[in-house]
């Protein structure tokens, strides 16, 4: 209550209050620490301790200035007061009565100012005992919600008569924003300071009850857990009197029984028995219980010590690879040497085979062949468009769903630590910011250094020399050199119509008829069927289309066979554009024999060798030479070579040079959409151009291939087996050649050379002498 005897003066010194209001009836500890406040108070201890209290707007100024008070707060008296070395006053000080500032008298050394009590204004009605009972009953339950708010404040506001008292008091208890209780202590009328009072309880109330909610729910988790571990716990020791033991347990000890089964080396297994002692110490609801649980079973699973008994027989091999494939005699040697090592040394760290080849010439199934003739488990990986470095060497098991390499993976689906394992499109390996694959495989691939191959997930050595690597592809130039260097290339050849044919009657008709569920009986195919097919249905180095077309031909025999009608079906050559259609492949050679600037080229791709013609022409028009066909820089400059060595010939043949002046020569390479580059079509524009200016025509038949030179010369080029394959394939009879290419010859075998002639040249003039015989 407030004491009515002690006497206010109109002008008082006033005390910035930061953060909080003064309340009458309040008692409140405070402290001075500013020499300005010191002073003040060193005169109100002389006087009669009255200040007044005012809440400061902004609490982060030291020495505020009039504006930067509120103007309504509470008049205050000194009741107690202590001073400390450090210099600074504690106080102790009790609310007395409301007041609103006149005006302000002084700033200097402090503030001081002249005031208005605010006197106590209401009058007691229904409505306002409503909100008086209202407000008491809000309070005592947040007493008991509160914790900051002792108990026998619930009983206080009990014997409080007056409004203005009850509203004070509650609100000077409870952990409102100064700047709330400032618009309170402002406010003169109590029914509308129980107005504003209400909400702000309610809002205090509802934060203490979600707070408590959760609270509790929190306890009933934790009481839920620590009844659940003492139950766990009652239940292992029940277990161990029984002699029995927890699921958690046996599952620690079949993983420790797996692991001495598992035959690890020594380092592995004391990261195995390490990171089974972990294990068994988490309990299973721990995330990591899983991650670990996962990396041992990764480990037991591996077939550290399993592998298969090799049988080497070389004969048996020989025997399995001729069953197998047609041809590819020079490659079945190399592997045949290769086994032959293996058995003289077992421990031999041999080298990596590197299978390249256009498409369908057989490289993935030699690989099975060699697994087959050693009685080992094959394995195939396709690397074709891998950019991701963890794709090889594995995740790191910091990652989630971290697991290892393809390789590690591979290794364990097939149960043995020394299978076939072939890397397929190793030349279409990629690279971007997570890594390059290829630089990944280097230690895969490095005998020297596989035996103790990495992967991140696994974190432990693994021995792959036992591995016996295969690696196939298309092209050499996309594997990076490191990589390159590491295997030995053996090249696959393409094939001409007569090894075609023989691969079909042994080996593609058979399957088929099988795979489709014919006998042998009732289908046959004729040999000049099949050479129609080869030759006006596919354009390929492999047999795969041709494969493809044979597996159409018996799906359309099958399905008459199912309609129930009987008797054999032979395929000719006569019947065979109502089973495939109209031939897709058109012959190029015959069609163009006879026509003047017509010459045959030949180029390599990486799907093999290819075919191609130079195409010349003259019209009248601007002087200059026109190249179409999508043609490199390289070829085009070849083209602009060819036409200024054969100005120089043109007054031999008895051509006036002037008759160039105003015609244009037009040089096209058909199969537009197709890029076309490289220097080894320079003699066949030689001869395309010099059939034009000559007016003679070149006999189809001859192909040509070589780099030429403005002096003249004629230069070796490269891939002369793909092109002396491809031109037996198109028909052509003869092949003009660098004479520096000869030796290259040795590599073809006898059976493509066989009906094919070949011609040499060093110089152009000996080529154009050959080709064009006439003195003309």
């Amino acid at each position: 209550m407030i004491d009515t005897s002690i006497k206010i003066p109109e002008e008082l010194g006033i005390i910035p209050i930061k953060g909080g209001v003064i309340f009458p009836d309040q008692i409140v500890p405070l402290i001075i620490h500013t020499p300005k406040l010191a002073k003040l108070i060193d005169e109100l201890l002389t006087t009669n301790k009255l200040a007044c209290a005012l809440t400061q707007r902004n609490p982060d100024i030291e020495d505020p200035r009039p504006d930067e008070v509120f103007t309504v707060g509470c008049v205050i008296q000194i009741t107690k007061m202590l001073r400390f070395p450090d210099g600074t006053i504690r106080l102790l000080i009790k609310g007395l009565k409301r007041f609103r500032v006149a005006t302000f008298t002084q700033q200097e050394p402090y503030l001081k100012a002249r005031i208005e009590t605010i006197a106590p204004a209401y009058r007691k009605t229904v409505a306002l005992e409503a909100m008086v009972r209202n407000v008491v009953v809000m309070f005592q339950h947040l007493v008991s919600l509160a914790p900051y708010l002792p108990d026998e404040y619930a009983a206080v506001v009990l014997n409080m008569e007056n409004p203005d008292n009850l509203i004070d008091f509650v609100t000077s208890t409870i952990n409102f924003d100064y700047n709330e209780k400032q618009t309170l202590l402002e406010l003169t009328d109590p029914k509308e300071r129980f107005t504003r009072l209400i909400p702000m309880l309610q809002k205090e109330i509802s934060i203490l009850e979600l707070g408590a909610k959760i609270r509790s729910d929190v306890k009933s988790e934790l009481d839920k857990g620590q009844r659940e571990f003492y139950l766990r716990e009652q239940l292992k020791a029940i277990q161990r009197e029984l002699g029995e033991t927890d699921e958690q347990t046996r599952e620690v000890e079949d993983l420790r029984k797996k692991i001495m089964e598992a035959r690890m080396p020594e380092p592995t297994n004391k990261v195995a028995l390490k990171e089974l002692d972990r294990l068994a110490k988490m309990p299973p609801q721990a995330a990591e219980y899983t991650v670990s649980r996962t990396y041992i079973d990764w480990l037991v699973s591996l077939p550290w010590s399993i592998s298969t008994q090799d049988n080497i027989n070389i004969s048996r091999a020989q025997r399995i690879l001729d069953e197998d494939h047609y041809d590819l005699e020079k490659v079945k040697s190399r592997i045949l040497e290769y086994l032959a090592v293996k058995k003289l040394k077992p421990d031999s760290r041999g080298t990596i085979l590197c299978f390249i080849g256009p498409p369908g010439v057989g490289k993935t199934s030699l690989g099975k062949s060699i697994a087959r003739a050693l009685e080992r488990k094959f394995i195939r990986i396709s690397l074709g468009g891998i950019r991701d470095e963890a794709e090889i060497r594995g995740h790191r098991r910091t990652y989630v769903g971290a697991l290892p390499g393809r390789i590690i993976q591979s290794i364990k689906n097939c149960g043995t630590n020394n299978p076939v394992f072939m890397l397929d499109e190793i030349d279409k390996v990629g690279a971007d910011f997570r890594g390059d694959p290829s630089s990944a495989l280097l230690e895969v691939l490095d005998p020297e250094q596989n035996n103790a191959f990495s992967d991140h997930y696994l974190e432990v050595p693994f021995d792959l020399s036992r591995v016996m690597f295969i690696a196939t592809g298309n092209v050499v130039d996309s594997i990076i050199p490191a990589l390159r260097d590491r295997m030995e290339i053996i090249e696959l050849p393409g094939y001409i119509l007569e090894e075609k044919l023989e691969i079909a009657r042994k080996y593609l008709i058979p399957r088929q008829i099988s795979e489709t569920g014919l006998k042998s009986n009732g289908i046959a195919f004729e040999d000049e069927a099949v050479k129609n097919i080869i030759s006006n249905y596919t354009k390929e180095a492999g047999v795969r289309n041709l494969e493809r077309l044979i597996g159409s031909i018996c799906r359309k025999v099958a399905k008459r066979v199912a309609e129930g009608k009987r008797g054999k079906s032979r395929i000719t050559a006569k019947n065979l554009s109502r089973l495939l259609g109209p031939q897709k492949i058109p012959g190029e050679v015959a069609a163009r024999a006879g026509q003047v600037g017509v010459a045959t080229g030949l180029a390599w791709t990486p799907y093999g060798g290819e075919i191609l013609f130079i195409e010349s022409l003259q019209t009248r028009g601007k002087k200059g030479l026109i190249l179409t066909g999508l043609l490199g820089d390289v070829m085009k400059e070849s083209c602009q070579a060819a036409l200024s060595y054969l100005k120089t010939k043109l007054t031999r043949w008895g051509i006036e040079e002037e008759g160039f002046e105003n015609q244009e020569l037009h040089v096209h390479i058909p199969s537009g959409a197709i890029p076309k580059d490289g220097p080894s079509a320079g003699l066949a524009v030689v001869m395309s151009l010099a059939s034009l200016m000559r007016n003679e025509p070149i006999d189809p038949k001859i192909a040509f291939s070589g780099e030429i030179t403005l002096s003249g010369r004629v230069l070796p080029v490269g891939g002369i087996k793909e092109k002396v394959i491809a031109a037996k394939r198109a028909g052509i009879a003869k092949i003009m050649l660098p004479k520096e290419n000869e030796k290259d010859l040795q590599e073809i075998p006898r059976h493509v050379r066989t009906g094919l002639s070949f011609i040499f040249a060093s110089k152009i003039e000996q080529a154009l002498n050959r080709v064009f015989p006439s003195k003309k």
